[in-house]
């Protein structure tokens, strides 16, 4: 198939796209999650195309999903994981990266404590780079992969509502979901309590409520978000205990809406924290179908980001 191009040559935040270059990454991946669930998974179209994962944070899922993206994309692949490189002896961002790039790399997917990471990196190398979360920056694929998964569950997402609950302050996939279900015409509210909702956020033409009934009766998918003990660095709310009443997702509050909604999360999850086992285990719960579309999505990235080195 002849493939049309993005508009940027890395992805390094939703913000940076625009709404084509969305709805092209969702229908290139519709075709990849084909591919994965056919009995061969695997196609040629990265043969002969190395990628480094350069990994500078803790990750499950989304390491994992890019690697086997990769691998099902038939590329080359090297993993760096910060923890054990010689990053822990002092060496800088650019000379790690541009160690790995001697070695004749043309892709990096990066992970970095630090917002603008990716960005920085961009400027100074020549390789293609996918962010793969920078610090409480962005986090693309996960709003890419959130929207492909209410698209295939509610059949579009323009003109649904989708609530984001938690810890906004300090979430990256907050930011890069707010921006996504913008781009594709869905209205966005926020809800938390008050310490962990960034001021201004309403600047971004987002809803704002604190009380998580309303904020559900309100929705249509409803995404719960982890709180992220290892980014706050002061108490925002006296005991997760407190928050798990106030914010915690069970299944009495599900039942009692008077409409069926769609729970999502971006894991990992802490249950009994912002939602239930009952809850993260119900038919209204699409928590694994955001995992197998995370691999579609990311081999739709990876695929229509090479296509631009031709």
């Amino acid at each position: 198939m002849a493939v049309e191009k993005l508009s940027t040559r890395h992805l390094l935040g939703i913000k940076d796209i625009n709404r084509n270059d969305i709805e092209l990454i969702l229908e290139t991946a519709d075709n990849f999650k084909d591919v994965i669930n056919r009995p061969i998974k695997k196609v040629p179209s990265l043969r002969d195309i190395t990628i480094a994962n350069i990994f500078f944070e803790n990750s499950t899922r989304t390491k994992l999903s890019f690697e086997l993206a990769e691998k099902r994309l038939s590329a080359d692949t090297i993993n760096f994981a910060a923890s054990s490189s010689s990053v822990s002896k002092g060496e800088t961002l650019i000379d790690t990266v541009n160690n790995i790039l001697a070695m004749k790399v043309d892709m990096v997917v990066m992970r970095h404590p630090y917002a603008g990471a990716g960005q920085f990196l961009s400027k100074h190398i020549n390789a293609q780079i996918v962010n793969a979360g920078d610090g409480a920056h962005e986090h693309p694929t996960q709003a890419l992969l959130d929207a492909f998964s209410i698209r295939q569950k509610l059949g579009d997402v323009a003109g649904k509502k989708v609530v984001i609950v938690g810890d906004i302050l300090h979430s990256r996939v907050a930011i890069s979901n707010i921006l996504c279900l913008q781009k594709l015409g869905a209205e966005v509210m926020v809800c938390g309590p008050t310490t962990l909702i960034p001021k201004h956020i309403e600047s971004l033409g987002v809803k704002v409520e604190h009380n998580l009934i309303k904020a559900l009766n309100w929705c249509d998918v409803a995404n719960m978000l982890r709180i992220q003990l290892e980014r706050q660095d002061i108490k925002y709310f006296p005991s997760l205990r407190e928050y798990a009443m106030m914010y915690g997702l069970n299944k009495q509050i599900l039942d009692n809406l008077d409409k069926e909604i769609v729970v999502m999360h971006p894991g990992p999850i802490n249950r009994g924290v912002e939602i239930t086992s009952d809850v993260a285990d119900s038919k209204q719960s699409i928590i694994l179908e955001q995992v197998e579309n995370g691999v579609a999505v990311r081999m739709a990235v990876l695929y229509l980001l090479a296509s631009q080195r031709d």
